[in-house]
């Protein structure tokens, strides 16, 4: 009798708590919906006194669609709010043509920011340089704007001039960069072979729909004579995700490459290498520096961490955030940022970068050069005839070198550039070690 007395007093002590429990999240959703509608009307009495009060009589809608910016504005630097226009011109981007400068910005420190500029085009020529801040636009300051209100103001009609106003690290005072706009057609992927050497250079400039497909046929086409690899993604913005997975997975051949996680369940994802079409045994140095973002950070990271490749440049810009184009009605979207991305090691991109393996600074490969070298054709007893019988054949050999040029990196070109040179001198070392 003392035991059944203990356990319905158990039972009852069971009961009172699940209703306690069940009362307390009963009374935590009513707060919440209360809340929730609370905040609702603070919004609907906002745009209502607005619409009323304001100066100048602002349309509702307008009212709606600035209210609507603010909010994503604040949220982080690349969600946002995208009309009908901005949305068209963002689907053009990522089919490889577009009108403007031909340059990627971001936000750093709430300040304008050169992602990169995009290898020959107008931005590029002018000399615009990655961690360049715009502080002016024409005569129109940037502090305020956001991002697309900026990409906005620089795209116009081809041939015409633009001057940005630029901060620049280690100049003295502001910068002023005359830019011509024009129609900008983006070669994401070209190679060249590296003079005297065995090596493929493969440059990849953005991470548009074509990338694998490219870089595949490049290494395909090179595979009969090539020994090692340099992928460069110097000052290349990002683009495409599947790009950047499907880059990596060329020489990753089995576990993660890139995962992203967020707040909700469902946008937690797993992007795996697969074996098929790996390359798996081919010596490879990425080059990378402070204007590679995003895409190019998750294949310089998965190749590092997958021990597939040397990193070689300095730290990566740290762009590593995930967001999705949300279609609403009449044309707009929403630019949402859901999820960050996270390398196999579980680091993040976001805010850090990707740190190379070995850190080389940009500039020219330390070297004299011999000005009092005598050349045949300058001593007195160069027999002229001899000289003008051949100087056509010289004439055509200049020719067919500088056909050849652009398919070819030669010895001036690897002294210009200090992490080329690194990169070559690693898959040397490579080869001699693996000999």
């Amino acid at each position: 009798m003392k035991n059944r007395t203990v356990y319905v007093g158990f039972i009852f002590t069971v009961i009172s708590l699940l209703f306690i429990t069940t009362q307390n999240l009963l009374a935590e959703v009513a707060k919440d919906n209360a809340s929730r509608l609370e905040s609702y009307n603070k919004l609907r009495k906002v745009i209502g006194t607005v619409e009323s009060y304001y100066v100048d009589e602002v349309e509702i809608q307008e009212i709606v669609d600035k209210a609507i910016e603010g909010m994503l504005e604040n949220l982080d630097a690349h969600s946002s709010f995208l009309s009908d226009k901005k949305y068209d011109d963002l689907k053009v981007q990522t089919d490889g043509e577009f009108g403007g400068l031909g340059i990627t910005v971001g936000m750093r420190d709430g300040a304008l920011t050169v992602i990169a500029p995009i290898e020959g085009t107008p931005a590029d020529k002018a000399g615009l340089k990655p961690g360049d801040i715009i502080l002016k636009v024409g005569d129109q300051s940037t502090l305020n704007m956001t991002i697309d209100e900026a990409v906005s103001v620089m795209r116009g009609k081809p041939k015409t001039k633009v001057s940005l106003t630029i901060v620049r690290k280690k100049e003295p005072k502001p910068l002023i960069i005359e830019v011509i706009r024009d129609i900008i057609t983006v070669k994401s992927v070209y190679s060249k072979r590296v003079v005297d050497e065995d090596i493929l250079y493969i440059r990849v400039t953005s991470f548009d729909k074509n990338v694998v497909t490219r870089v595949k046929e490049e290494i395909k086409d090179s595979k009969e004579w090539m020994s090692g690899i340099i992928l460069d993604l110097r000052n290349n913005p990002g683009g495409l995700l599947d790009q950047a997975v499907g880059l990596s997975d060329l020489f990753i051949d089995s576990g993660v490459i890139v995962s992203q996680k967020g707040r909700i369940e469902s946008e937690n994802r797993e992007f795996k290498a697969t074996s098929a079409g790996t390359y798996n045994n081919i010596p490879l140095v990425v080059l990378v520096n402070n204007g590679s973002a995003s895409a190019s950070e998750i294949v310089s990271g998965a190749l590092q961490d997958h021990k597939k490749a040397v990193v070689i440049g300095e730290n990566t810009f740290g762009k590593g955030s995930v967001q999705v184009i949300l279609p609403l009605d009449d044309g707009e979207a929403l630019r949402l940022t859901i999820a960050r991305y996270y390398l196999p090691s579980g680091r993040t991109i976001q805010a850090v970068g990707i740190k190379p393996d070995i850190v080389v600074f940009p500039g020219e490969v330390p070297h004299e050069i011999d000005e009092f070298k005598i050349k045949e054709a300058e001593l007195k007893s160069h027999l002229e005839n001899e000289l003008e019988k051949i100087e056509p054949k010289i004439e055509e050999l200049k020719s067919e070198i500088e056909d050849d040029g652009s398919k070819t990196i030669v010895e001036d070109d690897i002294l210009r550039d200090i992490q080329l040179k690194s990169a070559v001198d690693t898959l040397k070392t490579w080869k001699i070690i693996k000999k």
